[in-house]
């Protein structure tokens, strides 16, 4: 059985948007933020790059709008994207307000380069960006009185009540894995800012805490699902058998690093007129295709051509990285792959992170606003954060219902009729294949012969998984499977309906971007079963 809690505000994530959103409300309000592993096993802290904003006199937001709008193939909301853009100055002005040192050149903010940019625009803090900002903002949420930050702690589902017509959020039940107990939380307002669904794939850039549960928790209350068919994959993860997820920075590239195949040759001219710095997915698809048709494993990410002691300074935790598995970056290239990276689908929802369910926000990665389109614009992603955590703190101090009772009739969760299960073997066993049958039959190149076998290796394992939940009891490792399986499924049936090639959906039967799919590809549970949404956005 579960106790219960009350808060005026459930924050689901740690991440940059789940910190910022608990900054940015008002201190009257109680505020508990809830994260499944420790406060800092997030995306951001990962985060190397950093943040694009329009802060130099030869950069203008149109410059920076187009740069969005082209690398997002023609799927971008363009009010969406003009308002994050003209946010970005004030984000990074309120970031330096809470005492973030970024990296400085002649007292000035230091602007780096990024693939799909054409101005220097990226604020960073070395190749540290994402851990300086989250060490930073993790201490000042913790002396925050009006905060109660609680670790260790898993969402199941949210509550709600009311017909699809009128649904609104009351709370969630969360599952605490340090004492394998269910609380039920009653909340005025649900923010879910859990991160993306990396994880699902074998090979990621990203923590072992992506995996997609905001867009499954949301989907099962019957949220929108949009355009998950668009999964960004990094052109440069560090390739080594001892090492695992960790990003070569985008940033490298933008500095002069060249890739060079297994015979130490470049070969993005045959790809793309700017080479290293096309966007992500030219470069993921042109480094996929090298090691493919020449059967290797790997190619090289090449910086040695510049002095030791800028690369020292400029990409101390690579150097660092590399030099424990003796790889001197000053004198040798860099072993990479493409991985999973980001999720530009998600929930959908507006700048504010509403949804189509009264009182449940979804911010950041989670989110699906029409800002990033068919592909990510490099370091744009903090910045979606920043911007969506603004706007939904805005929302909610507007709308909260201060004289709003909690729900003191909410069942508890009861596992009365579940027993402990025999069989745990089974978890780890569908997480090993889904992750394996995502990248093989779901990954950077795509064919619908293998998006249909997916699709039927996916239906057999979400069975399975189930039947397990309704006769065992629930763990850490059961709650995360059930949420892969589900946001994997809606990955393949989005690329299933996406019948063209565009941004980061390539398929090989497909090869053209076609302008009848100048549309999101909208999942909904009343369609699901039925024929996917494709719906006409505003541009």
């Amino acid at each position: 059985m579960s106790s219960f809690r009350n808060t005026d505000i459930l924050i689901i994530g740690s991440g940059l948007s789940g910190l910022s959103a608990a900054l940015m409300l008002p201190d009257n309000l109680k505020i508990t933020l809830i994260t499944k592993t420790t406060l800092d096993e997030c995306s951001t802290s990962w985060a190397q790059g950093g943040i694009a904003s329009v802060l130099s006199n030869d950069d203008k937001f149109d410059i920076h709008i187009e740069d969005t709008l082209t690398n997002g193939h023609d799927l971008n909301d363009r009010d969406v994207v003009e308002k994050i853009i003209k946010n970005g100055p004030s984000m990074i002005n309120w970031l330096v307000d809470q005492k973030i040192k970024f990296s400085n050149k002649n007292r000035k903010l230091d602007l780096t380069l990024e693939g799909g940019h054409s101005k220097r625009r990226i604020v960073h803090a070395k190749d540290q960006t994402g851990k300086i900002i989250h060490d930073s903002l993790d201490k000042i949420v913790r002396n925050k009185k009006n905060i109660t930050v609680k670790e260790n702690l898993q969402v199941i589902d949210v509550i709600c009540r009311g017909n699809s017509e009128n649904k609104y959020c009351i709370g969630a039940y969360v599952y605490d894995s340090e004492i394998n107990k269910v609380i039920t939380y009653s909340s005025k307002k649900v923010i879910l800012a859990t991160g993306g669904a990396g994880k699902i794939y074998q090979y990621t850039t990203n923590p072992n805490t992506s995996t997609g549960d905001g867009i499954a928790i949301a989907w099962r209350a019957g949220c929108t699902i949009s355009n998950m068919e668009f999964i960004q994959f990094h052109p440069t993860c560090l390739y080594h058998p001892e090492v695992k997820s960790f990003l070569i920075s985008e940033s490298m590239r933008g500095e002069g690093a060249k890739l060079l195949d297994i015979h130490g040759k470049p070969f993005m001219h045959k790809y793309d007129d700017r080479e290293e710095l096309a966007p992500r997915d030219i470069v993921a698809r042109a480094i996929d295709n090298e090691i493919k048709a020449n059967d290797n494993d790997f190619v090289y990410l090449d910086i040695s051509m510049k002095s030791s002691e800028y690369i020292m300074n400029r990409f101390p935790s690579i150097y660092k990285k590399c030099k424990s598995i003796d790889i001197d970056i000053t004198k040798s290239p860099i072993p990479v792959v493409p991985a999973s990276h980001y999720t530009c689908g998600g929930v959908n929802t507006d700048i504010h992170g509403r949804t189509n369910i009264k009182n449940l926000y979804v911010i950041g990665e989670s989110a699906h606003t029409g800002f990033h389109g068919a592909n990510r614009l490099a370091s744009n992603s903090l910045l979606e954060c920043l911007v969506m955590s603004k706007y939904c703190s805005i929302d909610v101090n507007e709308n909260i219902d201060y004289s709003m009772p909690h729900y003191g009739n909410i069942m508890n969760w009861d596992d009365t009729y579940v027993t402990k299960s025999k069989e745990s073997y089974k978890i780890s066993h569908n997480w090993g294949d889904i992750r394996k049958l995502m990248w093989n039959y779901v990954g950077i190149v795509r064919s619908h012969k293998n998006l249909n076998l997916a699709l039927e290796k996916i239906n057999i394992i979400e069975k399975e998984v189930m039947n397990y939940y309704q006769q065992y009891s629930i763990s850490s490792d059961f709650l995360e499977l059930r949420n892969i399986v589900q946001v994997s499924k809606l990955i393949t049936k989005s690329a299933l309906e996406r019948k063209e090639s565009r941004g980061l959906h390539y398929c090989e039967d497909f090869p053209k971007t076609l302008n009848k799919y100048n549309r999101n590809t909208e999942l909904s549970k009343d369609s699901f079963n039925q024929n996917l949404q494709l719906v006409k956005l505003k541009v």
